[in-house]
Parts: C-alpha cells; sequence; structure tokens
C-alpha cells in the first residue's frame, strides 16, 4: 500500500503518514473504467483535448502541466457537464437544465444547454465573482444568487433546488466524475510514466474522476488533492480518518475549499486518494504568476493551487498537475501580477 501524508501550509513537509485502506476493502467502487471510456466517446471532439505542457522548473522527475483553462469554457468543467447532460433522456432536458455551481459547473452547464437548445439555470452562492457570474449570463444562463449556506444545503442534499428543470449536481453525480475522468485517459496517453498527479480539491468530483482511472489503468500512481489554507476540510478529514468541519475564510481562490466535504464524497475520496497538501495564500499567488510570466497561462486561484503544491517540494517522480480553470476577475489578476496577495 502506498502512504497517506498531509502537508500543511508553509511547513513543505510531511506531518503525518498513515496506511491507505485500498477502495476494495472499504466496499467503496471507483467509477467504472468503461463509464469512463463511455463519457469520452460521449464527449467527442466538443471537449478539447488540452495538451500537457512541462513546467519550467527544477524537479528530478519533472512536472507537467495539464492546461484544462484551455477548455471553451475555461475550466474542466465542461467534461463532467458534459457527460451527464449527453446521457440523460431527451425528454428529461425539455425544461432545461439546473446546477448548483460557484460559476465554473454553471459555466459547463450553460455552454452545453446552449448548444442543445434548452435554457439553463445556475443557482451560485451570494460570494461568486463576476468573472464566473458575467460568463454564466454571456453563455445564456440565468443566474440565481443565494445565501452560501443554502447553495452549500443544495450541494449535500440537505435542500433541493425549487426550479424545473433537470438537476445536474457539480461533483456527486457519477456521470460528472466519469466525465472529469477522462483527463487520466489524455495524460497516460502523453505520459505513461506518471507517478504523482496534484489536482484541486473543491467538491472531489475532478480528483475522484482521475484517481478512478488510474486506479485501473495505472494503479501505482498517486493522486494528491491541493487545498489551500484558508479551508482544508479534505487534510484536516484524512488526518483525523472521519469527515471533519473547518473553519473558512472566503479569498480570491474561490473555486475550492468550503467549511467540510461533501458527506457523498467522503467514502470515495477517503478511498481512492493517497493524501492532500496544503499550500499558503502567498504560495498560490505565486504560482500564478509563474505560470503567466514562463508560460503565458493564465490560471485562477483552484488552477493554481496544484502547481504551488508541486513547487513546494510535492513533486514525487513524473508529476503532472491539473490546471483545473482560468476563470479569475481581472482585478484580482492584475494585483497578484504586480506582485500583491489579494486577501
Amino acid at each position: 500500500m502506498s502512504g497517506r501524508w498531509s502537508s500543511w501550509a508553509g511547513c513543505g513537509r510531511v506531518s503525518r503518514e498513515q496506511r491507505v485502506v485500498s477502495s476494495e476493502q472499504r466496499g467503496v467502487a471507483p467509477i467504472a473504467l468503461a463509464e469512463i471510456y463511455a463519457a469520452r466517446a460521449r464527449l467527442g471532439s466538443a471537449v478539447l483535448r488540452t495538451p500537457l505542457v512541462r513546467l519550467d522548473a527544477d524537479s528530478p522527475g519533472g512536472i507537467w502541466l495539464k492546461l484544462e483553462n484551455l477548455q471553451p469554457i475555461g475550466s474542466f468543467k465542461l467534461r463532467g457537464a458534459g457527460n451527464a447532460i449527453l446521457a440523460a433522456a431527451p425528454d428529461d432536458l425539455r425544461r432545461g437544465i439546473v446546477t448548483a455551481s460557484a460559476g465554473n459547473m454553471a459555466q459547463g452547464v450553460a455552454w452545453w444547454a446552449r448548444r442543445l437548445g434548452v435554457p439553463a439555470t445556475a443557482i451560485v452562492p451570494d460570494h461568486a465573482p463576476a468573472a464566473k457570474t458575467s460568463a454564466i449570463e454571456r453563455l445564456g444562463g440565468r443566474v440565481v444568487r443565494v445565501p452560501f449556506d443554502r447553495w452549500w444545503r443544495l450541494l449535500t442534499g440537505e435542500e433541493s433546488p425549487d426550479l424545473p428543470g433537470l438537476f445536474v449536481h457539480p461533483v456527486a453525480d457519477p456521470m460528472v466524475i466519469a466525465g472529469n475522468g477522462t483527463i487520466a485517459l489524455e495524460l497516460l496517453e502523453d505520459l505513461p510514466s506518471v507517478e504523482t498527479v496534484l489536482v484541486p480539491y473543491g467538491g472531489g468530483g475532478l480528483a475522484c474522476g482521475i484517481a478512478s482511472a488510474l486506479a485501473a489503468l495505472r494503479p501505482g500512481a498517486r493522486v494528491i488533492g491541493c487545498e489551500v489554507e484558508t479551508a482544508t476540510p479534505l487534510a484536516t478529514s484524512l488526518a483525523s480518518g472521519r469527515p471533519e468541519t473547518v473553519p473558512y475564510t472566503p479569498s480570491f481562490v474561490e473555486g475550492i475549499g468550503g467549511k467540510s466535504l461533501l458527506p457523498a464524497m467522503w467514502p470515495l475520496a477517503s478511498a481512492l486518494l493517497a493524501g492532500a497538501a496544503v499550500a499558503s495564500l502567498n504560495a498560490v499567488a505565486e504560482a500564478i504568476r509563474r505560470l503567466a510570466a514562463r508560460h503565458r497561462v493564465v490560471a485562477e486561484g483552484a488552477g493554481a493551487a496544484s502547481v504551488a503544491v508541486a513547487l513546494a517540494g510535492h513533486a514525487s517522480g513524473p508529476t503532472v498537475c491539473i490546471v483545473s480553470g482560468g476563470n479569475i476577475d481581472l482585478g484580482v489578476l492584475a494585483a497578484i501580477l504586480q506582485g500583491a496577495t489579494p486577501r
């Protein structure tokens, strides 16, 4: 078995190691590889096969960037949203599609809804950034803002959206997770020797989709969930061995982190992921600057979290950083490029 580790912001070291319990031992099944291949066929050429670019950094095994920020909506969410929508019966789509999302999943749903000629509604938390909500509206979606606590209850299943249409959960829908898993198929074809995949961890659908594919195709590879110091539910929960509630401070890294893990995702994440790593806000801002200056890549805070973790020395062997999105407010980006860390 591989080791599970948690690295805390600013310390640059492994703070705890535990033995990983396999998904088979827990009785939790990964997303079937056949479902991930089916998702790839379903999505076809509508989703960009994103490039794998080597990061300009010293590392014994090399560090690569999987540039999901180059998708038509600037985020990997196009994959999961598309697979869930295309897998649905046409009758289920006639009244439209609804999702609860801070921005990127909502853009994915709106993009596919426009392509299919049906309405889309995004329920977003009241702090959702303007760059993302304006993009939803530009794609033809309707934005409904609600208080964060109500939005979180929609994600946990404690409350249902009182809106017509097919509800696509942004994280826990197996079809969404399978769509996300198509990323792993591409990176294995481009870098078969990969040993570590660093994935921004928000709800867990991206990390668990990638980990499901790797568990079947390259079981020796490790998937590490990357968080930011302002919200660390995954690292805290893995360290204690059970889901934990943690303090949450809003920051410019708004695409990941929350007060707690989604209950539906904990069994899968705790079984599939090799560990968690936490980056400081300063490290994420520096990663954004480095990506822009050396690679001409624009990443949002969540998308750069994996790079921040890699640059802190947590790359093991050939390593891939998932740059999950590039939807960042221009004012925030300008401040970061000028050397600031927005608070």
